[in-house]
């Protein structure tokens, strides 16, 4: 690492999964390529962190469209890390459903006949309506060119509005079916009467052509990324805070990091929370409409995780994950629960004992929580870069509301109680200091019908030489943000010219 000038072609500012994505298509187009990264490990949300020598996830706990052929392996192929992922096909019935209601379970198959055919055991008189929400999807997602890796105009303004919560509705009046539908909504963080439908089909649509888990951890996403980016000449260091913009006539011209050391590039691509990257660089760079604009956006919600290592052999593995949900109508509300309300929902996802196959090894218990629950503790940061105690109210708060969660959950997986071993607890400040962004928000911006563009942030700035790119600027989960650093890169490198590199080379190598 030096500081002579200049140093870099691209400099990415966090190894977010768009940043890394970002930075090994310009790589491999002969760009000198930097990516610098606060924490202590690449990857954002591709983060792994360890328990009492088990592996959990941070936010990758599946995987979809991985399939031969489908769009996010040949992503990955072109990237150069797909042959050399460690993937585990999920079984068909790859999701559940469980309402508290009438301690009934749904099934999700992956698969679009064998969706179908799952649901309509429950749901006889509404095969027809099971097809016509395929062929929605489908459709949907066919307007959203990149998702199919072509290069055309897209989706019109209507897509944009219509409503998840009113999409449901117009597609059958049974209210059981529509919860069922929605009952993933986790994935998206959806608001019944906000979010479009074209999220929820985005989301979706990936997990029911195929589903998958990393058996290493989504950590190895990262890693394959790193070693690919490295293989194209460039560079990556971690423990780097940016702290400093340097701009000279209106371009950036360098940064300035916590360690003291000064990057020269000619563009920047920033991998970080945009209203966090604007505050940085200073309102008088941007149109005070653009810069208040951001600023004033409303984020998704954050979360709270119970990381559970359970004794051996005690607990059977169950290979599916369940989302947990009150009634048929609270799945519409859960992302913007009362505090009274909460836990609002749940998911659990569980790993295999590689030791003892059959008996599950650790549980992952998720659920939506605000960020004002942990604002007594808002000025405190801890990470293994700046480790701070929060201290003991902090302690007793993430232990009541384990506890909370888990008697939840217990009564669904009664056998689970009796398994544990240890538990480990994740709050919005976790995510927030991770991973960096806003309040810990999921997902980025909440999406609106009544006003789509008002959350639309273009991959390139008004200054020429920045560019954004993560899922607070484009779609989220791994199909999105790997979409979403497509998009970044062509606007440098150009639209046509990329797809047609990617379609070609992954049409010889998937």
């Amino acid at each position: 690492m030096n500081d002579q000038k200049p140093t870099y072609d691209v400099l990415v500012i966090g190894s977010g999964l768009g940043g890394l994505v970002s930075a090994v298509i310009l790589a491999k187009e002969g760009k000198r390529v930097c990516v610098i990264e606060k924490n202590n490990q690449f990857g954002g949300n591709l983060q792994i962190f360890s328990r009492d020598k088990k592996i959990f996830d941070t936010g990758v706990h599946y995987i979809g469209g991985l399939s031969r052929g489908q769009n996010l392996s040949r992503y990955f192929s072109y990237l150069g890390i797909f042959q050399d992922l460690s993937l585990e096909i999920m079984p068909e019935v790859f999701d559940k459903i469980y309402f508290e209601q009438t301690n009934t379970i749904y099934p999700i198959a992956q698969g679009y006949d064998a969706f179908v055919r799952h649901l309509s055991v429950f749901f006889p008189e509404e095969i027809a309506t099971l097809e016509q929400y395929v062929e929605d999807l489908k459709a949907t997602c066919a307007a959203f060119p990149l998702y199919n890796l072509e290069d055309s105009e897209g989706y019109g303004k209507q897509i944009m509005r219509q409503g998840v919560k009113e999409y449901f509705q117009q597609l059958t009046s049974n209210s059981v079916l529509q919860g069922v539908l929605a009952g993933t909504n986790f994935l998206y963080a959806g608001i019944g009467d906000k979010t479009p439908f074209y999220i929820h089909a985005l989301t979706v649509n990936s997990y029911l052509q195929s589903a998958y888990r990393c058996r290493k951890g989504g950590g190895q996403i990262a890693k394959l990324l790193i070693r690919e980016l490295r293989k194209h000449g460039g560079e990556a260091f971690k423990r780097q805070e940016v702290t400093a913009l340097e701009m000279e006539n209106g371009r950036i011209k360098s940064i300035v990091t916590s360690q003291g050391h000064r990057f020269y590039a000619d563009l920047f691509i920033s991998n970080i929370d945009p209203k966090a990257f604007l505050a940085m660089m200073g309102k008088e760079h941007f149109r005070p409409s653009y810069f208040n604009r951001i600023q004033g956006l409303e984020v998704t919600t954050s979360a709270f995780s119970l990381h559970v290592v359970l004794r051996p052999e005690k607990m059977k593995y169950i290979a599916y994950n369940l989302y947990g949900h009150r009634d048929f109508t609270t799945v519409w509300t859960a992302a913007d629960y009362g505090m009274k309300d909460w836990p609002a929902m749940f998911m659990v996802s569980m790993t295999e004992d590689s030791r003892h196959p059959g008996f599950a090894d650790t549980v992952t218990i998720l659920t939506y929580m605000h960020f004002d629950e942990v604002e007594p503790w808002e000025r405190t940061r801890n990470t293994v870069v700046l480790g701070q105690d929060r201290g003991p109210s902090y302690e007793a708060f993430k232990r009541t509301k384990g506890q909370i969660l888990l008697n939840d959950v217990s009564r669904v997986i009664p056998d689970l109680n009796d398994a544990i071993k240890d538990t480990y607890i994740s709050t919005p400040l976790s995510y927030r200091d991770y991973i960096g962004m806003h309040k810990g928000n999921l997902y980025g911006h909440v999406k609106d019908i009544e006003d789509p563009l008002k959350t639309f942030i273009a991959p390139k700035t008004k200054v020429d030489n920045l560019f954004f790119t993560g899922h607070a600027t484009s779609m989220h989960g791994i199909l999105g943000v790997t979409i979403g650093a497509v998009t970044t890169c062509s606007e440098i490198l150009g639209r046509s010219y990329l797809l047609e590199k990617i379609r070609k080379e992954t049409d010889v190598t998937v």
